[in-house]
């Protein structure tokens, strides 16, 4: 169980930094302390990086969810 925990939260991370990176990558190499001081001034908010990336690991483990349950029946 813990390792599973594990390997989810490790999917979290690697998506977000995915998402942070594809979404401002320029400032991220430009100025990435300025990008990250200027975090509570974002239109979206400043939690909107975790609120977006838990949307989409959310989206994946539906799918993920999907794909099992096609394996079981079609198995069956």
């Amino acid at each position: 169980m813990l390792s599973r925990l594990y390997r989810e939260v490790i999917l979290f991370v690697l998506l977000f930094v995915i998402l942070a990176l594809g979404m401002h990558f320029k400032a991220w190499i430009d100025h990435p302390i300025t990008h990250l001081k200027s975090l509570p001034d974002s239109p979206l908010g400043i939690w909107h990086p975790f609120v977006l990336t838990a949307v989409v690991y959310i989206l994946i483990v539906v799918v993920r969810w999907i794909v099992v349950g096609i394996r079981k029946f079609v198995g069956k």
